[in-house]
């Protein structure tokens, strides 16, 4: 992981091959295959509540990852399963990740607006929050330029929240990077960079367990981070 951090502070995402073995995938996947929690075109949310995940998450391979970007206090907070098919495909505009779970609602400048998902709170977080936290995307199958891989904006973490109008501005100024990986590798991302996903092309499927991590569960302005 020599340079991981650096990378991640310069382009704001950074490809490790080869992480995860390929009994815990299909693990994963099989927990997937079989699980009753309710499932939205683009996946499943708020799979931090299945203990295999919580288990991966909190797993030595994945949590020192984390630790090098966020410190030795990194802990994981949510995760999210994107499962994209020739049945269930789907696309992503440019966007950020800024909306995070809250244990609790309380207004104050900055914060929202507010919404609730599966009851759980959730605000749209400033960039105080935000640059407390990073994504580990578990890939469980290759993410190939046919199979709509994320593509990001690098280094447009460093410009805080943008507008709707800056982020269609930077999308024609800076060349998209398609970050192609293997299953069992790892994209590593801050929830600022400008990234966006297109559709499959073909009939290969490309699951991917989003898990995002935090300096610590209290992340700003005395705001506590729910588990999801």
């Amino acid at each position: 992981m020599h340079g991981l951090s650096r990378a991640v502070e310069t382009d704001g995402f950074a490809i490790i091959p080869s992480v995860m073995p390929s009994q815990t995938i299909s693990k994963l996947a099989e927990v997937f295959a079989h699980s009753s929690k309710r499932r939205s075109r683009a996946g499943v949310r708020h799979t931090m509540r299945l203990p295999e995940v919580t288990e991966a998450a909190n797993g030595w391979a994945l949590l020192e990852i984390a630790r090098e970007i966020l410190g030795r206090t990194a802990v994981p907070f949510r995760a999210t399963l994107f499962d994209k098919s020739a049945k269930t495909n789907w696309l992503v505009t440019w966007h950020q990740d800024t909306a995070l779970p809250l244990e609790s609602k309380k207004e104050i400048a900055e914060w929202g607006p507010w919404s609730v998902k599966d009851g759980i709170w959730y605000a749209h977080a400033p960039v105080n929050a935000l640059e407390r936290v990073a994504a580990l995307r578990v890939h469980l199958d290759d993410s190939k330029a046919s199979n709509g891989p994320l593509r990001v904006l690098a280094g447009t973490h460093r410009a805080g929240v943008l507008t709707d109008e800056k982020i269609h501005k930077l999308k024609d100024e800076i060349p998209a990077v398609d970050c192609l990986v293997a299953a069992g590798g790892v994209l590593v991302m801050r929830p600022l960079v400008v990234h966006a996903s297109s559709k499959s092309q073909g009939e290969e499927r490309r699951r991917v367990l989003h898990i995002e991590y935090a300096e610590s569960l209290t992340i700003a302005d005395g705001f506590q981070l729910a588990i999801a």
